[in-house]
């Protein structure tokens, strides 16, 4: 097993990535109770809103899948074996709901009928959502920062970004940026081109923002840190 060698992984930006994730999957349960039946305007906002969310993490997911765990297992001894199967298994139950919501959006997105399957879906894939980052951040991150380098973490962030228009980009980093340390965006940023690092901060909280108030009604949702 040998060391690896220069800048170990700056993990704050999981941080970043789970708060997004807790706070608006934990929004979402009541977003699609909310539309009323055959509202189909406010079904296609919410539906899009949904679509976005499902596709960053499987993104997220996936490039854990093929970059994180496979290193992890390699590196990490006893202590990962176990660990890295626990993850892997939670990663294929998030997948199968997943699959179910993919199954029941489209036609709730069209018609903004039966709503309360999808919605009772998302009550469980949150509770797994939950489950699983708590024990990334307790279990999982401490390994990455002894056995992961900072470049293989930055592959991270890059892996599955063809499944995203480029015009979906600001809002996919506005949607981390409401609840991120600032200093946690900058470095996220330091490798980018000047004009990305000027303009993305500038940018991504205004997108945040309009698409904020289309979906929750309000440029502020609650954060993930005051939600009870």
């Amino acid at each position: 097993m040998a060391a690896q060698t220069g800048p170990m992984a700056d993990v704050r930006d999981m941080y970043m990535v789970h708060g997004m994730f807790r706070r608006e999957f934990g929004l979402l349960p009541e977003l699609v109770r909310g539309v009323a039946e055959g509202d189909k305007e406010r079904a296609k906002v919410v539906g899009a809103h949904t679509d976005l969310l499902c596709r960053i993490l499987h993104a997220h997911h996936g490039g854990e899948d093929a970059l994180l765990w496979p290193r992890l297992q390699e590196r990490g001894g006893q202590e990962a074996l176990g660990l890295v199967a626990a993850m892997e298994g939670q990663h294929q139950a998030i997948e199968e709901t997943l699959e179910r919501v993919t199954g029941l959006l489209p036609e709730w997105w069209a018609t903004a009928r039966n709503g309360a399957e999808l919605a009772e879906v998302f009550d469980g894939l949150l509770l797994l959502l939950t489950e699983h980052m708590a024990v990334e951040e307790r279990d999982v991150l401490p390994l990455a920062e002894k056995h992961i380098t900072a470049a293989e973490w930055k592959g991270l962030g890059d892996h599955g970004r063809d499944v995203f228009a480029k015009k979906e980009f600001p809002l996919c980093f506005g949607l981390m940026m409401y609840e991120g340390d600032p200093e946690v965006v900058k470095s996220v940023l330091e490798d980018a081109p000047l004009p990305v690092r000027v303009l993305v901060p500038r940018i991504a909280p205004r997108v945040f923002a309009s698409h904020s108030k289309r979906v929750h009604g309000t440029a502020t949702p609650p954060r993930a840190t005051t939600r009870t």
